[in-house]
């Protein structure tokens, strides 16, 4: 089953680039940028990949950025990633950054941008991985704060397929942002948000009716209200579930409590995906395998998750085709 999972195509929804920064590639990078880390080594800044919550890691995830400083960091973080992946059957990756995480380090957009889009074009070039970039809002941050990262990202616009929203929930609802992510959908960008993670379904209801998303990133707590389910499923939008991730933050104790399995016997679009794999301890194909021996899902439901992957994607009706090929070729190949 395990080579099954591995070798079987799929796509990748829910990424943040960098939560791909292993202590290795950490340690180089501060390196070859001159950045002091407050860790003695890489055994040592691994040990500390032990969150309670959400804001725990966070203050990890943002120290460790310090070292991305030029283009090169994001395209070299970046083709690290795509390299790992293409291990794992992943053929299409929607891959989210926070723009002001680096900016605000005086970082300059246009390294950020262009390290990681480069790296992504050489990866559909080399590892034929197809891409969609999707600049991230910080929640914590303020909304005017989030306009003005609007306003910087206007010249690469045409490199973008969708805007998220992340960083920590609680206490920063949807509503929050409801002006910039009206000028979003005005550009005619999709729309993705993080809601329901630790946050209440209450903001999942506020990400589909305010912000208008095509895609929840997420999703837990939407088991908490059957309207909340039936509308989902109603409004066919899918979820983009962390397995791994929910359990290194204790969103769930056990990864036998995922309520992946029972939205998706509801009829809802669920799909795996891996978050922040260099903290939270795996990659896709060791999210789908961990969680399928916790809910002891069939083949025919992982071959169904990977169709997800696809089917929640924002790529073209044909690629989509194309993709659903791949998983129907290896399915033949696999039983032959």
């Amino acid at each position: 089953m395990n080579y099954f999972i591995q070798k079987l195509p799929k796509a990748e929804l829910h990424l943040h680039i960098e939560g791909t920064l292993e202590p290795e590639l950490m340690f180089a990078l501060a390196q070859r940028n001159g950045v002091n880390l407050k860790y003695d080594n890489v055994e040592a800044l691994r040990s500390a990949y032990n969150f309670n919550n959400l804001q725990d890691f966070l203050d990890l995830y943002y120290a460790g950025a310090a070292v991305l400083l030029h283009e090169r960091d994001f395209y070299d973080l970046t083709m690290a990633y795509l390299k790992r992946v293409h291990q794992d059957g992943v053929v299409h990756v929607e891959l989210f950054f926070d723009p002001q995480t680096h900016t605000e380090r005086g970082v300059k957009m246009e390294a950020v941008v262009k390290g990681i889009h480069h790296a992504l074009e050489d990866g559909q070039k080399w590892l034929d991985i197809s891409y969609v970039l999707i600049p991230s809002f910080l929640r914590h941050l303020s909304e005017a704060e989030a306009l003005v990262t609007w306003e910087q990202l206007q010249e690469f616009i045409p490199l973008f397929g969708a805007i998220g929203l992340d960083s920590s929930e609680k206490g920063n609802p949807p509503t929050k942002f409801d002006h910039v992510f009206s000028k979003v959908r005005e550009s005619g960008l999709k729309v993705v948000a993080h809601a329901g993670e630790e946050g209440p379904s209450a903001y999942v209801w506020e990400a589909i009716e305010l912000l208008k998303v095509d895609r929840i990133d997420h999703g837990n707590r939407c088991v908490e209200d059957v309207e909340l389910m039936a509308e989902i499923h109603r409004s066919d939008l899918a979820l983009t579930m962390c397995p791994l991730s929910n359990l290194s933050l204790k969103v769930v104790s056990d990864l036998s409590e995922h309520p992946l399995l029972e939205l998706m016997e509801r009829g809802i679009r669920v799909t795996i995906n891996s978050d922040d794999p260099a903290y939270f301890g795996g990659y896709l194909s060791e999210n789908y395998m961990q969680l399928s021996n916790a809910l002891n899902l069939t083949k025919e439901q992982i071959i169904q998750l990977a169709r997800n992957s696809f089917d929640a994607s924002f790529i073209t009706e044909k690629v989509r085709e194309s993709y659903h090929k791949k998983i129907d070729a290896f399915i033949e190949e696999y039983s032959s």
